[in-house]
C-alpha cells in the first residue's frame, strides 16, 4: 500500500537521514536512492547514503555517487533510516545492522513479496519502479524537480522497465518521464550511455554467453551460464553481467530464460526472466530467492553442476503448469 504521506511525516520529523539499498544495487535502487539525497539535501536534512556492493561502473554519471559509503564505515546515529528498493531486510546485506543506529525506519518499494518490514512502509508491486514511487514523494514533500534529480530517477525508471519496453511499463511511467524532460533530462545522452554503450569486456562477455546459450522444452527455455573463467578471460567484472539474462528471452518462441553465473562470493547467481503471461517469481522464491512476477534472482550455494539443473526444473514445472492452465 503506497503511504506517501506516512513517509513524508517521517522525514519532515527527522534532521538526519540513513538511506540503504539493495545487495549488488542496480539502476533502481541507485538511482532512487541518490534521488532521495537530492531531495533531503534540499529539505536541509543530513543525509548519508549506504550500500554494501560496488556502484556499477554504468551508473557513475549520476550526481552523489562519490558520497555513497560502505556500512561498516558508519560511526554516526541517524532520526531515520529509509530502505529503498529492497523487498525484504535482509536483501540490505551489511546495510541491515545501520537500523539499530536509527530511531525509527521507513521503506518505499515496488516489490509484491515485500512484508513490510519498517515502522513506516510504502509498497506498491503495480508500480515499474521503486523510482517512479519517489517521484510521487516528492509530491508530497513539496520537493522541487531538478535536472540532476531528473537523471537519477531516468537511470532508475528506464533500467527497471527494460528500457520502457517491460510490461511493468504504464502510464504513470510516462506521466513521470513527462516531468523528468520537462526537467532538462538530457534523454538521449543518458539512453545512449544506460543502453547503447558497451565496453568491449561487456560485450565479449555477452558473446560467451550467448555462445553457450542453449534451450530446453522445445525452446521455450532459454539457458546461459557464466563461469569465473568466462569472467578473467573476457576481462569483464560482475556488472557486465547485469543485462544479459534479457537477450535470452529474444528468440521466437522462447518464454523463460535464464542467466547462472559463478561469482566471487562462491555462490551462484541466476537471472531468471519471462515473457507474459508467463512468470518466475514464485520459482525464485521457491529457491530462496525472489523479485517481479517476470525478472527475479536467486543466490545459492553449490556449482553451476549442481544448482542449474534445481533451477531449470522448477522452471520447466511452472512452465507446464502455466501452460496447461491456459488451455
Amino acid at each position: 500500500m503506497r503511504d506517501p504521506a506516512g513517509i513524508a511525516a517521517a522525514i519532515q520529523a527527522a534532521e538526519s537521514v540513513c538511506v540503504c539499498g539493495h545487495v549488488n544495487p542496480d539502476g533502481d535502487a541507485v538511482g532512487s536512492a541518490l534521488a532521495m539525497r537530492l531531495i533531503l539535501m534540499g529539505m536541509g536534512k543530513k543525509v548519508r547514503v549506504f550500500f554494501q556492493d560496488k556502484i556499477p561502473d554504468y551508473l557513475s554519471f549520476l550526481t552523489g555517487v562519490d558520497d555513497i559509503r560502505k556500512p561498516e564505515t558508519n560511526t554516526e546515529r541517524y532520526d531515520l533510516f529509509l530502505a529503498l528498493d529492497s523487498s525484504e531486510a535482509i536483501r540490505m546485506g551489511a546495510c541491515v545492522q545501520l537500523m539499530k543506529c536509527c530511531t525509527r525506519t521507513a521503506q518505499i518499494d515496488h516489490h509484491g513479496t515485500n512484508p513490510g518490514y519498517a515502522d513506516v512502509n510504502s509498497i506498491d508491486a503495480d508500480a515499474s519502479a521503486t523510482s517512479t514511487l519517489i517521484r510521487e514523494q516528492m509530491a508530497a514533500l513539496g520537493a522541487p524537480m531538478t535536472k540532476e534529480i531528473a537523471e537519477c530517477l531516468y537511470a532508475g525508471i528506464s533500467t527497471d522497465t527494460g528500457n520502457f519496453s517491460f510490461d511493468c511499463t504504464d502510464a504513470e511511467t510516462f506521466r513521470v518521464m513527462g516531468d523528468l524532460v520537462e526537467a532538462g533530462l538530457p534523454l538521449t545522452e543518458l539512453n545512449m550511455r544506460l543502453f547503447r554503450e558497451k565496453s568491449m569486456p561487456q560485450l565479449k562477455l555477452l558473446g560467451r554467453a550467448i555462445e553457450k546459450m542453449h534451450y530446453e522444452e522445445n525452446g521455450r527455455i532459454s539457458v546461459m551460464t557464466l563461469t569465473e573463467q568466462d569472467f578473467r578471460e573476457c576481462g569483464a567484472l560482475a556488472e557486465h553481467a547485469d543485462m544479459i539474462v534479457n537477450y535470452g528471452l529474444e528468440t521466437i518462441g522462447t518464454k523463460m530464460a535464464m542467466l547462472a553465473r559463478e561469482s566471487d562470493d562462491g555462490k551462484i547467481k541466476f537471472s531468471l526472466r519471462a515473457r507474459a503471461p508467463w512468470t518466475v517469481d514464485d520459482v525464485a522464491s521457491r529457491l530462496g530467492g525472489g523479485g517481479h512476477a517476470r525478472a527475479a534472482g536467486i543466490n545459492m550455494d553449490g556449482t553451476l553442476e549442481s544448482t542449474v539443473p534445481l533451477v531449470l526444473a522448477a522452471m520447466t514445472e511452472k512452465l507446464r503448469n502455466e501452460a496447461e492452465g491456459q488451455e
